[in-house]
């Protein structure tokens, strides 16, 4: 079949946005082609609100052909964390046969050149951007989040990391460049030519394991930075949360074959109930890269089996706060009570210890007691959360049985200075929604230490009373090192607790947010700007996205000649 869309047409259309992403990590200044806003969608080609809806309602039900081969059944059963069965099929893949067509359109893709593959990444991305609101609905159904930030974070928020993954991409494979001329003199003998090419060769078939909470944002960079470097990529969802990601490997096909490329470049592998085929796939001769974002336990297992392949991990850690003084009491009180709210703390960069010295902080109102603080952070809370409508827009729902008996079980670990509430969602009276639970701890005390040493994924904080500043510092350095953090947050107006959390978080690789008491959060990062992760600690092997997440995706062959 005749290719739909030119090459030429699509770099002369998408070249500048690679441009202009390009520059945004070189200058890590604020930029997105993305844009934030419902109201923005509807022109151009777009979905409004009314037709994103109108599309997801559409797929509900449905089998989900997406013409690839292999299909040996159709599979499905998600139920949105909002009580709605999704009722969608997709097809479960006989990879004997799905693995061997994937490879064969590998050598067109690695021929097309480093920013052919770029551009026609970026028409995928774009093609996504004008289903955004589509997408929301079926991120929100799978994930628990509330609308709004389905609508950023699985939109426009992931599809920037997307782009920011090939932008790297395209960057370290035209480091080198494709020719030169070499040659060496010899005296008074002829010199030495030779004219050398240089190609980047992708590694092969690479793997992306969904998960549950952020399927497009965590999915998207990986999927990106392999495709943009040549391979092919199978993305195997997490069960509970398939359309997303189906939807997505929909569009990639569809723009793939438009282009004259071999769509099954792109494949989806969803699973039946219980089957756990990712170990399966992952320890495939054929699969030569793994991207996974998930549970430490997992995550070790994939690093340590599936030797075969260049593995990128992110999995757990244990987020913490120094909360030691602060200029601006209320501004910190209100962003620590919403970085604990938000999505119900179901985020791998939500603080989980809250680190405080037993004698109080130094505040701009004054002395505060540890009993003060956590008792204000409580009230903070309540406040944010007290009205139903805003606790719901803020909370999403709980996205599976784990999280809400972890919620529980906190209660009893534990003071409670905060407990959880019940709030119903008059829309999805079936949705489990519930408020953050902060716990007093003593650092002192090794049973309270077993409880606050351990990640608690979910609306769970512990407020952890310790010696002073030092202790706390000593502490954070002993919890990154041992448990990895995402991300790490801290509240001082002294210099030299500064300087001392500041060198921490350089020695032991971890993301730190200083006194930050206004609209930006410590569990949010922004693409082409922050990093998410290290992959300097335990909770992660990679970040996203930086250069040495795409770069060993492939190798640079060279072939030399005499001139």
């Amino acid at each position: 079949m005749a290719a739909e869309l030119s090459v030429p047409a699509l770099i002369a259309q998408h070249r500048p946005t690679l441009d202009q992403a390009l520059e945004a990590i070189r200058t890590r200044a604020y930029w997105s082609p993305h844009p934030e806003h419902p109201k923005a969608y509807g022109e151009n080609g777009s979905l409004d609100a009314a037709a994103g809806k109108a599309a997801f309602d559409a797929v509900l039900n449905t089998r989900l052909d997406l013409g690839q081969p292999g299909t040996d059944d159709w599979v499905g059963g998600e139920v949105s964390p909002y009580g709605v069965e999704l009722g969608v099929e997709y097809p479960h893949p006989d990879v004997d046969t799905l693995l061997p067509a994937m490879a064969a359109g590998q050598r067109a893709w690695r021929e097309a050149g480093a920013e052919t593959r770029a551009v026609v990444c970026v028409e995928i991305l774009k093609r996504i951007g004008d289903r955004t609101h589509e997408f929301a609905h079926a991120v929100m159904h799978t994930s628990g989040q509330a609308f709004m930030m389905a609508f950023q974070a699985g939109g426009p928020h992931a599809q920037d990391r997307g782009l920011e993954a090939v932008a790297y991409a395209y960057a370290e494979q035209v480091r080198t460049p494709g020719t030169a001329e070499w040659t060496k003199p010899q005296g008074k003998r002829d010199p030495l030519a030779l004219t050398k090419t240089f190609t980047p060769v992708p590694r092969g078939t690479a793997l992306l394991i969904g998960c549950n909470t952020f399927p497009t944002w965590n999915g998207y960079p990986g999927l990106f930075a392999s495709l943009a470097t040549g391979n092919a990529v199978l993305v195997k969802p997490h069960p509970r949360a398939v359309l997303p990601l189906a939807l997505t490997v929909g569009i990639a096909r569809e723009v793939l074959a438009a282009a004259g490329f071999d769509p099954n470049l792109v494949a989806l592998a969803a699973e039946r109930p219980g089957e756990g085929i990712a170990k399966t796939l992952a320890t495939r001769p054929e699969i030569r890269i793994v991207d996974y974002t998930g549970s430490t336990a997992f995550g070790d297992w994939l690093e340590a089996n599936a030797r075969q392949a260049q593995v990128y991990t992110e999995k757990a850690g244990v987020n913490t706060v120094i909360v030691d003084s602060t200029a601006n009491y209320k501004g910190m009180l209100a962003n620590l009570a919403f970085s604990l709210s938000l999505y119900s703390g179901q985020m791998c960069t939500t603080p989980q210890n809250l680190l405080i010295p037993r004698a109080g902080i130094r505040t701009d109102e004054g002395l505060k007691s540890f009993d003060e603080v956590v008792a204000d952070l409580a009230r903070s809370v309540d406040g944010l959360l007290g009205d139903d409508t805003r606790a719901n827009g803020l909370l999403g729902a709980i996205v599976n049985p784990d999280v809400k008996a972890r919620l529980e079980a906190a209660a009893g670990l534990g003071e409670v200075a905060l407990a959880s509430r019940e709030v119903s969602n008059p829309e999805f009276p079936d949705a489990i929604v519930r408020t953050p639970v902060i716990v007093k701890l003593d650092g002192a005390k090794p049973d309270d230490e077993a409880a606050y040493m351990n990640e608690c994924f979910g609306p769970v904080s512990f407020a952890v009373a310790v010696d002073s500043a030092a202790d706390a510092v000593a502490l954070l350095r002993r919890t990154v090192r041992e448990k990895g953090a995402m991300t790490v947050g801290a509240y001082t107006t002294d210099e030299e607790v500064e300087r001392a959390i500041q060198e921490v978080c350089l020695e032991e690789a971890a993301q730190l947010s200083l006194n930050l008491t206004g609209g930006v959060y410590v569990n949010q990062t922004a693409a082409f700007s922050d990093f998410h992760g290290s992959g300097g600690n335990p909770a992660a092997n990679a970040a996203l996205t930086d250069g040495a997440f795409v770069a060993n995706r492939f190798r640079m062959v060279e072939v030399r000649r005499e001139a």
